[in-house]
């Protein structure tokens, strides 16, 4: 699968089923992180998934 039919497919999704897709994916790089607490590829998706939290967060403060 594409990038943009990955697009399509999560724009596909009820919003409700948004939670369950990034929970599934933490808990995927969660047991990685566990197997092997040095894989750079898992390090840089909970890096990434920190910036994007924090992001937005700051975001949704600021148009309060």
């Amino acid at each position: 699968m594409n990038t943009s039919e990955l697009w399509d497919a999560m724009g596909s999704l009820p919003e409700e089923e948004m939670s369950h897709v990034l929970t599934r994916l933490f808990a995927l790089y969660e047991a990685r992180l566990l197997q092997n607490p040095d894989d750079h590829e898992t390090l840089h998706f909970f890096k990434n998934l920190d910036l994007a939290i924090t992001q937005t967060c700051q975001c949704n403060s600021n148009r309060r």
